[in-house]
């Protein structure tokens, strides 16, 4: 059965990012992984199928050779010439530091990264909702994250337990191997080990010769006082399980804030809508507030007009380090609704007094500059 395309097993196109590939590729592991399927041999061999075409795409050499020779040059199949640990003519050795070009493009240099390198696990994120009162004052919390881990059973070498990979003997342990095409010697991954430079040759049945396995881990975790949006909290070594003995990657947690329902914080300043009546707006008074301390008075000048801010000096997010914030409350007059004959007679007769004198001066000004607008038109 001929091989799918390995950019459309991964569903990128052909110019994609290492960002893009990882990211495609840790998508089509986490579903078809063989522990969330394990009576679904399909979905085993598309996770095999999306590893192989990972391994080969993140690889800038291999992705090199396989888009100009497709699966034949992987498979060794552009020509006679050496395999294994045999060299043949290599570039570098006549023409020095020219062939170090050509060994940067081709390959020619041999495995210097080397089969079964230590690589450090994927970092991890996790975007935790919490409550205004609970980032401003600090809690804990605790979250489960799914992560991959080495196996335990075979201690993540693939292998049975009691048993151990043995070295690949195509490629001699080197997990590549040398084609000599004409003037060049092009490195490719070697099609027994697959770039391992070991078989295994009974598989752990835990991992299923994986080396690593997937688990939920849950997590108690501080959040300090005074976080805000956006902000991240790092935990080193909680991230997913390396290969081979190198070091865990790292989580973090990003803070996302739920809306609340009276506040909304920029900063360490709390903002917050407050209505009034057309009465109070007019003759000034005082109004309860809510704060995060506790209800203040707030005091309201007469012919307050609609959209001011008042400032409540220290009552918005305590400062850890920085000075504690304000709360800012932006008032807005509330027109009456549902009035009686009589109520709104009172009205009319008030607005009859108002006439008189200059009691909304902004909606004179405004008047007059519309009229000048349109004089200077005509």
């Amino acid at each position: 059965m001929a091989k799918q395309d390995y950019y459309k097993v991964l569903d990128v196109p052909r110019n994609a990012s290492d960002g893009e590939l990882k990211k495609a590729y840790r998508k089509l592991a986490m579903k078809y992984h063989p522990d969330r399927n394990k009576s679904d041999k399909t979905a085993e061999e598309k996770f095999k199928e999306a590893k192989e075409a990972y391994e080969v795409l993140s690889d800038s050499q291999k992705r090199a050779i396989y888009d100009q020779y497709g699966h034949a040059g992987l498979a060794g199949g552009m020509g006679s010439g050496s395999t294994g640990g045999s060299r043949g003519f290599n570039f570098s050795d006549v023409f020095g530091d020219m062939g170090d070009v050509f060994g940067d493009i081709f390959g020619g240099r041999g495995g210097q990264q080397g089969p079964q390198r230590a690589q450090r696990g994927a970092d991890l994120r996790y975007t935790l909702e919490l409550d205004l009162e609970s980032a401003i004052h600090g809690t804990t919390v605790e979250i489960r994250i799914p992560r991959v881990v080495a196996c335990r059973s075979c201690a993540g070498t693939g292998a049975r337990k009691g048993t151990q990979p043995i070295t690949c003997k195509t490629c001699a342990g080197e997990g590549q191997v040398r084609i000599q095409q004409g003037f060049f010697t092009i490195q490719q991954t070697c099609p027994e080990c697959h770039g391992h430079g070991q078989i295994i040759k009974d598989p752990c049945p835990d991992c299923r010769g994986q080396g690593q396995v997937q688990e939920s881990k849950t997590l108690s975790i501080k959040i300090p006082a005074g976080v805000d949006e956006g902000n991240r909290i790092r935990l080193s070594g909680e991230g997913e399980g390396g290969l081979h003995g190198a070091p865990a990657g790292d989580l973090y947690v990003q803070i996302h804030l739920k809306p609340h329902p009276l506040f909304k914080r920029e900063g360490n300043h709390l903002y917050c809508d407050v209505p009034i009546s057309f009465t109070l707006a007019i003759l000034g008074g005082e109004i309860e507030v809510p704060t995060l301390t506790g209800i203040v008075k707030l005091h309201i000048p007469a012919e307050t007009q609609s959209g001011k801010i008042l400032r409540l000096r220290g009552k918005g997010v305590p400062g850890r380090p920085a000075v504690t914030g304000d709360l800012l409350c932006r008032v807005f007059v509330e027109t009456p609704v549902n009035l009686s004959k009589q109520q709104k007679e009172l009205l009319t007769n008030l607005e009859k007094e108002l006439q008189t004198g200059n009691h909304y001066p902004k909606a004179r000004q405004w008047f007059e500059s519309v009229k000048k607008f349109f004089t200077q038109k005509s």
